[in-house]
């Protein structure tokens, strides 16, 4: 397995939520990478960085307006009374009552979803190099690979095609999707991350040449609390193709396994002939960020079982936030995916 990579990714580290008076920090810190990275060492897999692919891909799945925002937002603000580290909106728009605003204060409101995505001054080259991380992985398994894991950081499910969200500035899972798609896969994208991949599921919920299954904490009580619910089922020609599976707080490995593999289930009947696997490790008991109990013993399972699929996949990294944990999270994963590979 080839593990594609970027230094890029560290222009963008955030100190604290913002606005926050309380000063609390901010959950995806650079050194999450370190620990992960860690993990690909202690299992001898290679590295590679990913080229610069251009634009084509990411333009496919982002809308114009919100790129060239993402693109020229930290200059532009730096021309305004608010100045400084970061582009932080002071209101948010209800996009069913409000336009798009041409002032670089309106826009920060009517593209950033909260406090989880300012924009610093290198986030749109992190974002950038992070998609082009999963374009790389997705144009390997394109090109012959049986898998690849794309150490994606900005992570980028709960992205839309034009609104930022839970530390997510473009959407690599949704991106490498469409290229596969557009490479003459039929692909399947299986959210494991204990968010809901709200933004992957708004990019693909019409589409009926990709199916989208989320395993998630139920977002009745959990982050992003507006999709992620067991009706959502797609729409128009994606009718049928979107399947959520929400879990009650305190879900631990037994159940978050099932319902994998029922998500598998629904893939295979889908007939999907390539996997996208959005790959969080914040159902980890303890995670700052939610309210699952897997271990890495569920995580080892959950690699076995999407290993032992049997198509060709790329592992794009999405959350986990308990960085003491990641290592073993990540390499207790892949030792249970490879080895399902080589049975």
């Amino acid at each position: 397995m080839i593990v594609i990579t970027t230094d890029a990714h560290a222009a963008h580290d955030p100190a604290t939520m913002a606005p926050s008076p309380s000063g609390r920090p901010f959950y995806d810190r650079a050194e999450r990478v370190g620990q992960l990275l860690s993990a690909v060492r202690r299992l001898g897999l290679p590295t590679a960085p990913a080229p610069n692919h251009g634009m084509a891909a990411i333009a496919a799945v982002h809308d114009a307006g919100y790129l060239e925002f993402l693109e020229t937002a930290f200059e532009r603000w730096q021309a305004t009374q608010f100045d400084g580290q970061a582009v932080r909106a002071f209101g948010y728009a209800v996009r069913a009552m409000q336009r798009r605003p041409d002032a670089i204060t309106g826009q920060a409101g009517y593209y950033l979803s909260g406090e989880t995505v300012p924009v610093l001054q290198g986030t749109w080259q992190a974002a950038k190099a992070s998609a082009h991380v999963a374009i790389e992985g997705a144009q390997r398994i394109l090109d012959g690979a049986g898998e690849a894991y794309a150490l994606c950081r900005p992570s980028g499910h709960h992205v839309y095609a034009d609104l930022a969200g839970g530390f997510c500035y473009l959407n690599n899972a949704a991106i490498a999707a469409h290229v596969l798609a557009g490479g003459g896969a039929k692909p399947a994208v299986l959210d494991v991350d204990v968010h809901h991949g709200n933004g992957t599921q708004g990019i693909l919920y019409d589409r009926d040449d990709v199916f989208f299954c989320s395993v998630h904490g139920d977002p009745r009580g959990l982050y992003p609390w507006y999709a992620g619910y067991e009706d959502e089922s797609g729409t128009g020609r994606g009718a049928g193709c979107n399947l959520n599976l929400p879990l009650p707080a305190a879900t631990g490995d037994a159940a978050f396994v099932e319902a994998v593999e029922k998500g598998l289930s629904a893939i295979r009947k889908f007939g999907a002939s390539a996997l996208v696997i959005s790959l969080g490790f914040d159902a980890h008991a303890g995670d700052p960020t939610a309210n699952l109990a897997v271990t890495s013993d569920g995580f080892r399972t959950i690699g076995e079982r999407i290993g032992a699929f049997g198509v060709p996949t790329v592992l794009v990294q999405e959350g986990g936030y308990l960085i003491d944990k990641l290592a073993d999270n990540l390499s207790a994963f892949l030792s249970g995916f490879l080895a399902a590979r080589r049975a």
